[in-house]
């Protein structure tokens, strides 16, 4: 399955809450892998319920690499993944066994993968609108201040005024976690270095996916997701990261524990951000001629787990299907 000049490795990519996890430890323990994040949040030390880190029992025994890595405060760059990344992996494949990374940043696998210029992401309707009312609410100067905070480099060449551009700088960061100056280097040009077999989980009917989100959701706060957020904010961790404090998870119940919304509201403000984060992941994932679309459901419910993993498997099995 692997070799020295061109090793086989597999990646489960998808929406957020859709089960990549348990369908990445199943294909790791069927086939002799291990598991290599790639999430951009899932990186960093602490923020572990938010960000739906897998917990020892969901990892089964399984070695899962790159997970609480960094620290909030630092910044992960798209070459910075990228080194870890090939660094984890060349180490799997040194000790004979299969490489899968798992995770729904698809810029990341994007860039992992393929090298040279990269797009960036379409525009969000949602997120501009969002964005444009807060400029009208606080003023050019404060929606700079955001980009500053998250994208210094971009901020800096972008005039306070220039509200189009300003927007969409935040657009970009917000969307994927990278800054719009990470995108403009458009770096990593060189050939890939591996045979890949990527599978994407889709969903026919989405509704089964949205409330597959709302469980979540439900389950991260039954979970402790309050006691974490009101910890990570007492350490100081969103006033010093910009990552911590835009992560989806955390930056909907800050509003609640400062006493600017009801609980009820700020639960239902993760469960919308979150649905709409699996909207432009489903979008990202369907532009990529490389993954290879799998759908977990029929229209009306859920595949049988098992009938998923060996689908998987066969598609994984595939020359046709490596990238």
């Amino acid at each position: 399955m692997t070799n020295a000049q061109n090793p086989a490795i597999f990646a489960v990519v998808g929406p957020t809450a859709s089960g990549k996890t348990a369908l990445a430890v199943e294909l790791a323990k069927r086939c002799g892998g291990e598991i290599v994040c790639c999430d951009s949040m899932q990186l960093y030390r602490g923020m572990d319920i938010g960000t739906a880190k897998p917990t020892a029992a969901e990892r089964q025994g399984v070695p899962h690499h790159l997970f609480d890595v960094l620290l909030p405060e630092e910044n992960c760059s798209v070459n910075d993944y990228v080194k870890m990344a090939n660094d984890a992996v060349s180490d799997i494949v040194s000790r004979g066994k299969l490489p899968i990374l798992c995770g729904g940043t698809g810029l990341y696998l994007d860039a992992f993968l393929r090298g040279g210029d990269m797009e960036t992401p379409p525009p969000s309707p949602e997120m501009h609108a969002e964005l444009s009312a807060f400029a009208e609410r606080e003023g050019e100067e404060a929606l700079h201040a955001r980009l500053a905070a998250a994208d210094a480099e971009s901020a800096a060449v972008i005039h306070p005024h220039n509200r189009r551009r300003v927007i969409r700088a935040l657009e970009i960061y917000l969307s994927t976690g990278v800054p719009k100056s990470e995108w403009d280097r458009r770096s990593l040009d060189f050939p890939p270095r591996y045979k890949a077999a990527v599978v994407g989980l889709f969903w026919q009917n989405r509704d089964l996916l949205y409330a597959r989100i709302e469980r979540r959701v439900e389950e991260m706060l039954a979970a402790g997701l309050e006691e974490e957020t009101r910890r990570l904010a007492a350490a100081g961790v969103f006033r010093r990261s910009a990552t911590a404090a835009a992560a989806i998870g955390y930056k909907e119940l800050l509003p609640y524990l400062d006493g600017r919304l009801t609980r009820e509201a700020a639960i239902e403000d993760l469960k919308t951000a979150t649905r709409r984060y699996a909207k432009r992941q489903i979008t990202w994932f369907s532009a990529k001629p490389y993954v290879r679309r799998m759908f977990v459901d029929d229209g009306k419910r859920v595949r049988n787990f098992e009938e998923i993993v060996n689908t998987a498997l066969s598609l994984c099995a595939s020359d046709e299907n490596m990238v």
